[in-house]
């Protein structure tokens, strides 16, 4: 069993509420730590996770850290699979209902999440669950119990049916099943706190209505905020393009972070380091591109180590900031759609080689100076030669065999 951190409680609540958007209700949770202490029994931690994809981001890792932080202080932490929750598909900020997925589907990003995870939690000290275990066998008169504990009036009252319902949008009556199902989970793990982002709040406080409705004692929600992506303006999603996967090649994570705005990057040290509020409110006195340079170095080194890191940051220095060409350049063939009399036209090979989007884009790059052939500013309309050849264009570069 964990040993309970023995620190005293204030010190304890200031640790696991860095970063937390909202906690309901902090008396509550200061009161269970002081008792668990006493009995040297952890709390039970639960965030689930519907494995609508296979990969996780950084703004998942948010959620997955704050786990860790209640570890770190002995407390059982249970990651929670929803498979059977993900069936239904869940609502949140949803206009539409959610096209169900299918049981392999689910499985499979199941199995990926349960190897992710642990670049953070310890699995050790981990408990893995699957709510398919209790929501599968739930009975008709279990549901009749369960859906009697919350009114339909208080289910609409959460905004994104509303919405649909003042628009005339369909809601299915599965996904009214959505947090109550989320909710009986708490029951069947007897959960003391629920861990989930900000846009999970109706559904946390779903779940403390439905265990007292059980005779348990309302859990703690603590929500967490959602993470900005890489444009600093939408919600972190691979769908939008602005994310940073955790399995992404170092270099890629490095540089991905190296391209944060400057004001972006002091939110990512608050929710994605454990830096103290006090150190990362000092560095703001620091220069802005070596503070950003430590960043990127410890997100790389959390999930990839420490030689990666410097690795990472080394190639970033060399190829970015300095301009070289890097060493994984890849080899592509000259398009032959681009060949013409007397050679080949660039603004096509350009285009045919993935260096450009359009061919008037890589026109007007050529014009600007911007294409460099074999270390050289190249403006010609078209160009002539045979072998290897190295082409740049801005922080894009290609070996082209000719």
């Amino acid at each position: 069993m964990e040993e309970v951190s023995q620190l005293p409680v204030a010190e304890q609540l200031t640790y696991l509420k860095k970063g937390l958007a909202e906690l309901i209700r902090e008396e509550d949770l200061a009161e269970r730590l002081k008792l668990r202490q006493a009995e040297n029994r952890p709390l039970r931690v639960k965030a689930g996770f519907d494995p609508t994809a296979p990969d996780l981001h950084l703004g998942h890792t948010v959620l997955i850290r704050k786990m860790k932080h209640f570890q770190d202080l002995g407390h059982h932490v249970i990651f929670l699979i929803g498979d059977m929750t993900g069936l239904i598909g869940d609502p949140t900020g949803r206009n539409i209902t959610r096209p169900p997925m299918t049981p392999e589907e689910i499985a499979k990003n199941a199995e990926t999440y349960r190897a992710q995870v642990f670049k953070i939690l310890d699995p050790e000290k981990t408990e893995v669950n699957f709510n398919s275990r209790w929501l599968e066998g739930l009975n008709f008169p279990a549901l009749v119990r369960l859906s009697s504990q919350y009114t339909v009036a208080r289910l609409l009252e959460r905004d994104d049916f509303s919405k649909r319902l003042r628009e005339g949008t369909a809601i299915s009556v599965h996904e009214l099943l959505y947090p109550l199902a989320q909710a009986y989970d708490s029951v069947a793990l007897e959960c003391d706190v629920e861990l989930g982002g900000t846009d999970q709040k109706f559904n946390l406080l779903v779940g403390r209505e439905i265990q007292r409705g059980y005779g348990q004692p309302p859990q703690v929600v603590a929500t967490v905020p959602i993470l900005e992506g890489t444009d600093g303006v939408e919600k972190m999603s691979k769908s939008k393009g602005n994310y940073i996967g955790i399995t992404e090649a170092p270099k890629v994570m490095y540089r991905k972070v190296m391209g944060i705005s400057d004001a972006l990057m002091f939110r990512y040290y608050e929710l994605l380091t454990d830096l103290p509020l006090a150190e990362i409110q000092a560095l703001r006195a620091s220069e802005p591109m070596a503070v950003k340079m430590e960043l990127a170095r410890r997100i790389v080194r959390d999930f990839h180590g420490d030689a990666a890191a410097r690795q990472a940051a080394e190639d970033f220095q060399h190829e970015v900031r300095e301009g070289a060409m890097p060493v994984d350049v890849e080899t592509a063939a000259l398009p032959e759609q681009a060949r013409v009399a007397g050679g080949f036209q660039v603004a096509k090979m350009l285009v045919g080689v993935g260096l450009s989007p359009s061919r008037t884009e890589a026109e007007r790059m050529l014009k600007q100076g911007a294409v460099e052939i074999n270390g050289t500013a190249y403006k010609e309309i078209t160009w002539q030669g045979s072998g290897e050849v190295t082409v740049r264009l801005g922080k894009k570069w290609k070996k082209l065999a000719v």
